[in-house]
């Protein structure tokens, strides 16, 4: 399986401390490593440089050097570990804030999510904002260890090849840390590999700022021979496609990170990518899980979905054990029966996510739509209470189960299920809306690329039209929200909803409202500030260049 050689890297970082200082000015949750190793040591030869790049991609899988939790060893101090892991707080901040996520826990900030109302002191914020400029700090560690002079005083001219490719790697991670930043926070702190070690004050950078660096980083990336070209790498590693991926997604959201529209570059973009030989999966006969489902089972890195998945954040029962990750989708979402437990291939659940009506009602058929699972047994539909785990039905999309049904070796208090970051379901759907609003690609294909995913989802051939699945051009017009809901359809808890909601504007309007949006039970319209999440405010006690966001 070659998803074993990303877990073996991982294995290989575990034990690794950074020899970096951290560029973070955060005070009260401490972003720096357990600093154990020089970087002369660290860095001494090719394996080393290897160990530091499985610590980059480590970054958005676990919280620590042990972990899952409770260790006192996590990247991120001054909060509950199990909770600090990158996917975890990315995923809450994208989907719990929105009509297909509540939670039922009533630790400190987690209402706050749906209800709204959270400020610059919420500790799960806090959370987010460090872990994300902890991926950037040792990502540019990383990059400043790897510099030509560095390179060439340490290894020989082969293994500084190596590292060259290495370093294209890290430039992409940091690039998308930094695009969460620009779409979470807008604005904040700036820091590269070019400033000093240790603490200082960043610079401060606008949303349009972070923008432009994105940008060119991803831009540059695309067209740097030393990064991967497309489907070259190895499984869990990024390539070119993945940076055409993220542009594609830049984007589309381009106008309301900067005022400006790029849907023309978001055709282009999309386009690179599908046509890269990507193409959803579908099921073989005999097998018992629907061809869309087999994307987010626990051997997704081993059966045709791999076709599918751009970029999947690894994980692993018994290599990259966190209370974050899948991990924290699967068991969180999961009651407390039996059968519920079998059903998703754990012995345990959190009993804490599940969805609301708004997300059910857009599955019109979820017997011909199999997108739309749901764990509805001992649950009501209808949300009086956000803190009872009965009210809200279950969402039966990660499953730590194989595709054909059988529970997966291993610890099953953990999750196997690789995480898709980028899948090519998004660039066809990032194509057509891209299209419907006006950039220059073809309509035609663009209708078509919706009709296939809607033909797979049905348990179709994606090639044979449908009278049950296609739908007409009309769902590409302006004024239409059918793609919105078709993302909805598809993306479920993908951690694209906040973003997507913004884009149409109905995040933080009247003009659509769910079950307790805004802490109401009918949904309400909250500020539009909310639209962004506050800078910390410890961070800006301890840095005089940072401005709080409006509103906070």
């Amino acid at each position: 399986m070659q998803k074993s050689i990303i877990r073996g890297l991982l294995i290989a970082s575990a034990g690794l401390a950074l020899a970096a200082g951290s560029t973070s000015c955060t005070k009260d949750l401490d972003q720096e490593p357990r600093f154990e190793l020089t970087p002369d040591k660290v860095f001494a030869d090719l394996q080393g440089y290897r160990q530091v790049l499985a610590k980059l991609y480590a970054g958005f899988a676990v919280t620590g050097q042990v972990g899952p939790a409770g260790d006192n060893t996590g990247d991120i101090g001054g909060i509950d570990e199990g909770t600090s892991d990158y996917i975890r707080q990315y995923w809450s901040a994208q989907e719990l804030p929105t009509d297909e996520a509540v939670v039922a826990w009533n630790d400190p900030g987690v209402q706050d999510w749906h209800n709204m109302n959270w400020n610059a002191s919420n500790i799960l914020i806090r959370g987010l904002y460090s872990r994300i400029f902890y991926e950037i700090s040792i990502c540019n560690e990383f990059l400043r260890e790897s510099a030509d002079d560095k390179l060439s005083a340490r290894l020989s001219a082969d293994d500084a090849a190596t590292v060259r490719k290495y370093r294209a790697e890290a430039r992409f991670l940091r690039a998308v840390a930094y695009m969460h930043a620009m779409d979470l926070f807008g604005n904040g702190p700036f820091v590269t590999e070019n400033d000093p070690v240790g603490f200082f004050q960043p610079p401060y950078y606008t949303r349009s700022e972070y923008f432009t660096f994105v940008e060119k980083e991803l831009t540059e990336l695309a067209a740097d021979a030393n990064f991967a070209d497309a489907r070259t790498n190895e499984y869990g590693r990024v390539d070119k496609a993945a940076a055409w991926g993220m542009l594609a997604r830049l984007y589309l959201n381009a106008q309301v990170y900067t005022g400006t529209a790029r849907y023309n570059d978001a055709v282009i973009q999309a386009k690179r990518v599908i046509d890269a030989g990507y193409k959803l999966t579908e099921a073989p006969a005999g097998q018992v899980a629907s061809a869309y489902g087999r994307v987010f089972l626990g051997d997704n890195d081993a059966t045709v979905a791999r076709t599918e998945i751009i970029w999947p954040v690894v994980f692993d029962v018994n290599t990259t054990q966190s209370f974050g990750g899948t991990t924290f989708l699967v068991n969180g979402s999961t009651g407390a029966a039996a059968d519920w437990q079998r059903k998703v291939g754990q012995t345990t659940g959190w009993q804490g996510l599940r969805t609301t009506s708004a997300l059910f009602n857009m599955f019109p058929d979820t017997a011909l739509d199999r997108r739309g699972r749901f764990w509805t047994q001992g649950q009501t539909l209808q949300i009086n209470d956000l803190r009872q785990f009965s009210q809200g039905f279950g969402v039966l999309k990660f499953r730590n189960v194989s595709s054909s049904g059988q529970a997966l070796g291993g610890s099953q208090n953990f999750s196997s299920v690789d995480f898709p970051m980028i899948r090519v379901a998004e660039m066809m759907l990032i194509y057509a809306e891209a299209v419907g609003r006006g950039g220059s690609g073809d309509a035609n294909l663009a209708l078509g690329y919706v009709n296939q995913i809607r033909r797979r989802a049905f348990g179709l051939p994606t090639t044979t039209p449908s009278p049950v699945a296609d739908v007409t051009s009309q769902v590409l017009a302006p004024n239409s929200t059918f793609l919105l809901d078709e993302r909805a359809r598809e993306l479920h808890w993908e951690g694209h909803r906040r973003t997507d909601l913004i884009r149409y504007d109905r995040f933080v309007t009247a003009t659509y409202v769910w079950p307790w949006k805004g802490g109401v039970a009918a949904g309400r319209a909250v500020e539009s500030f909310r639209k962004l999440y506050p800078i910390p405010a410890a961070d800006l006690s301890v840095n005089q260049n940072l401005k709080q966001n409006e509103g906070y």
